[in-house]
């Protein structure tokens, strides 16, 4: 039967693009075997993880030029830690003020109508022609 244990450990990082700092928190979980054998599995967020020196990914920018610092690095360093993230900007516009200058409006109706009654115009004149002249010139 395999026994372990568990071990909560927090690691530092920083993305060499666009200079982010921050920390993530890790359960990695030792295994061993009845043969002595063991292994490591690590977790963040309850999901197995591959080890955070093995490509870890910058959450600012998506970059993978990621270096760690050594545990506890960040708490003897406070300055390099960043504020508190900005509040999301929200996905829809606000509606604008009653009392705001209205937007002009195109109208994309009278352009429809245009865009296509022209070309019909020209392709039933052109045809009106062609049996017009057909009919003042039939052919013997």
């Amino acid at each position: 039967m395999p026994e372990g244990f568990e071990t909560r450990v927090t690691w530092p990082f920083e993305c060499l693009r666009c200079l982010h700092v921050w920390e993530e928190d890790f359960v990695v979980r030792t295994l061993g075997d009845a043969y002595g054998n063991e292994t490591q599995i690590w977790l963040s967020r309850g999901v197995v993880v591959q080890p955070p020196w093995s490509g870890a990914c910058c959450p600012g920018c998506g970059a993978y030029h990621v270096t760690s610092f050594p545990s506890g690095y960040l708490a003897r360093h406070p300055e390099l830690v960043p504020g508190p993230e900005p509040e999301p900007e929200p996905y829809l516009a606000p509606l604008p003020e009653p009392d705001s200058v209205p937007v002009e409006r195109t109208h994309l109706p009278g352009r429809l109508l245009v865009a296509i009654g022209v070309p019909v115009a020209v392709f039933v004149a052109y045809e009106l022609w062609a049996n017009l002249t057909a009919a003042a010139h039939p052919h013997h």
